[in-house]
């Protein structure tokens, strides 16, 4: 009998590091978010009041204008974070 094996899934604080590396200049409205989702480790967290999820759904409403491979693949993976 074969066990599942869960997928490890990066924290947000990760996923946050790598945005910045490949952004060079972040949208003024996606900034915020941005760096809340840096001291947060999975969406569950509350980062003030707010929930995590919520400030990944944020995040991605304001990173429209962040294009590429890099973009495509990390707002997949957010994306499968809050579903």
């Amino acid at each position: 009998m074969a066990l599942a094996v869960k997928k490890q899934v990066r924290s947000l604080s990760t996923i946050a590091n790598e945005i910045k590396k490949d952004w060079n200049n972040v949208y003024f409205g996606a900034k915020p978010y941005l760096d809340a989702m840096s001291c947060l480790n999975e969406v569950s967290d509350k980062f003030g009041m707010d929930s995590g999820k919520s400030i990944v759904l944020y995040f991605l409403s304001n990173a429209t204008t962040w294009r590429g491979e890099v973009a495509r693949n990390v707002k997949k993976e957010l994306n499968s974070m809050i579903k």
